[in-house]
């Protein structure tokens, strides 16, 4: 059996034996609501290995944030996790875990910052006071021996004169400051795996470099594996060391950073990195027609077809699942029937269509269980 036949590995963070400190496995988060049944995230897979950052990057309403909130247990109603998903930290499992236990992972194991920090901090509380209720709640500590805690983390996110700025309110302090301070709030449990959703999106370019230099200098300091949310492809070169590409719910493709940049395979990623300013030199910038659509069906055909450049007649009717862009390249995958490269076409298509057909007998029978 070649490299090509075999089962599609997950995305894989680490090349070496160590545990992934996160492993997702067939992840599916579905929002049910009157109208439609609308499936977010669809199936996606992928890990995180210790002091790795791995990007995940596509355009709006591709499935990036709700796949970090499914991670932080964060999905409410009309959304839920779908039983057969995995989400495993250390090696435990957090899928089915109930609310008092998922407090315990959020903060002690998994911290998140999101994207708006003026929306996420409270306005009627002082920084401080918010900075020691994560310290209260997660390590135990209040009164002076708390303060002092959460002055070590101000300076550590870089913010000068930590006493005084802890006692002003957040329409107080710049838009870099408030997400330095939502950094030090994540990062005041200690956690081993920070997730980032598109942290630096509202921020200038000056600022933005500053952020990522000192999320990069805090992850060599405490050895964080960090999960990067991002629309900004220039950004997850600067600091990512493996990307996942998402388009409408699913991973289309994934690689080493460097590789993807320099040799992406799958149309949708192309058009990405060609929609960048500056990166074509002296050619008109280019866009990708149409827009994501919305899932709300079980794919049986490639979702990004109608606005593929190479799309042709079976994308219409058979769904791409991830494979190895050519024999041996386990490490860079790809959805879509245009590979593995070195098959023929009619044999590429035959190999997603009976992976497809493999993967919904497995969720077919998954769901007998459950009944």
């Amino acid at each position: 059996m070649s490299d090509a036949d075999s089962p599609a590995p997950s995305t894989v963070a680490s090349e070496t034996d160590e545990e992934p400190v996160l492993a997702v496995e067939n992840l599916r988060t579905t929002f049910y609501t009157d109208k439609e049944t609308i499936r977010a995230v669809d199936g996606i897979s992928f890990d995180i290995g210790p002091g790795e950052t791995v990007g995940i990057v596509g355009e709006s309403g591709s499935g990036k944030s709700v796949t970090a909130r499914s991670i932080m247990g964060l999905v409410d109603a009309p959304g839920r996790v779908e039983d057969g998903s995995s989400i495993r930290f250390k090696g435990e499992e957090l899928v089915g875990k109930s609310p008092e236990q998922w407090r315990e992972i959020r903060g002690n194991g998994i911290a998140m910052v999101f994207q708006d920090p003026l929306s996420s901090l409270n306005p009627v509380y002082t920084v401080g006071n918010q900075i020691k209720e994560a310290v209260r709640l997660h390590r135990d500590k209040r009164g002076q021996e708390a303060t002092d805690v959460a002055i070590e983390l101000l300076e550590a996110v870089g913010i000068p004169d930590a006493a005084r700025r802890l006692k002003e309110y957040p329409h107080q302090f710049s838009g870099g400051m408030r997400q330095r301070a939502m950094i030090a709030m994540a990062l005041a449990c200690d956690p081993e795996l920070l997730i980032c959703d598109e942290p630096t999106t509202a921020l200038d370019v000056t600022i933005q470099a500053q952020i990522l230099q000192l999320l990069k200098d805090l992850q060599e300091e405490r050895d964080l594996s960090i999960m990067f949310i991002t629309h900004d492809m220039g950004v997850i070169a600067q600091v990512a060391d493996r990307v996942n590409v998402m388009y409408a719910g699913e991973i289309v493709e994934s690689a080493p950073v460097v590789e993807l940049f320099e040799d992406p395979r799958h149309p949708y990623t192309r058009g990405l990195l060609r929609s960048i300013p500056g990166r074509q030199q002296g050619e008109r910038l280019e866009t990708i027609e149409g827009d994501v659509p919305t899932p709300t069906e079980e794919p049986t055909y490639c979702r990004f077809a109608p606005r593929c450049p190479k799309a042709f007649e079976d994308c219409e009717a058979v769904h791409p699942v991830s494979v190895p862009v050519e024999s041996g390249a386990t490490d860079h995958t790809a959805a879509c029937l245009l590979y593995p490269e070195d098959r023929s076409r009619e044999e590429a298509v035959e190999l997603h269509r009976s992976r497809g057909t493999d993967a919904d007998a497995d969720t077919t029978a998954d769901a007998e269980d459950d009944q």
